[in-house]
């Protein structure tokens, strides 16, 4: 899965010459071989990589703390959602909505490089919810829409389809 993901990123930050990935371990973690350093290992510090090759550092927060809240959602991904047990996805889902409730992105008013991220590790679990579950995770249902509608974001997945009429009442337009 890491690895569509990472191609569709390549894509998504505009990058014309896909890069080699392999993968280890039993969650097949990702790697990136490299010709003129050190291979690279992990979602986040690859990804982390390409946006820096692609020259976008705009997705990386423009300041310290904006750059450490894109870091901390890329290790969220990693160690909280990648994985993570079916009892656990109302918890998740729960804090999310909770955390995005004043804001239109995870950093803030932008789209930073973990948006795309959390988009691709949270598109099974949204996929499976039902109508009434995507109007109790509002704020969720709201990020992930305005994701997946980002130009260049939603490469390798089917749209998920959000009835905006029975998820956005009357009082939220």
């Amino acid at each position: 899965m890491a690895l569509r993901e990472l191609s569709s990123l390549e894509k998504f930050l505009g990058l014309k010459k896909p890069n080699k990935y392999s993968t280890q371990g039993d969650r097949k973690v990702p790697i990136l071989q490299s010709n003129s350093g050190p291979s690279l290992v992990g979602l986040g510090t690859i990804a982390t990589h390409l946006a820096q090759e692609a020259k976008r550092p705009d997705l990386l927060g423009a300041s310290a703390e904006e750059r450490a809240v894109v870091q901390q959602w890329l290790e969220y991904r990693v160690a909280r959602l990648d994985g993570c047990a079916k009892e656990d996805i109302k918890t998740i889902l729960k804090d999310l909505n909770a955390y995005l409730e004043d804001k239109v992105y995870l950093s803030g008013n932008h789209i930073s490089l973990a948006d795309p991220l959390m988009y691709y590790g949270l598109h099974h679990i949204i996929t499976d919810l039902a109508v009434q579950e995507k109007e109790k995770y509002l704020n969720v249902t709201r990020w992930f829409d305005h994701v997946q509608h980002y130009p260049g974001v939603r490469h390798h997945l089917p749209p998920v389809v959000v009835l905006r009429n029975r998820v956005y009442t009357s009082g939220h337009h």
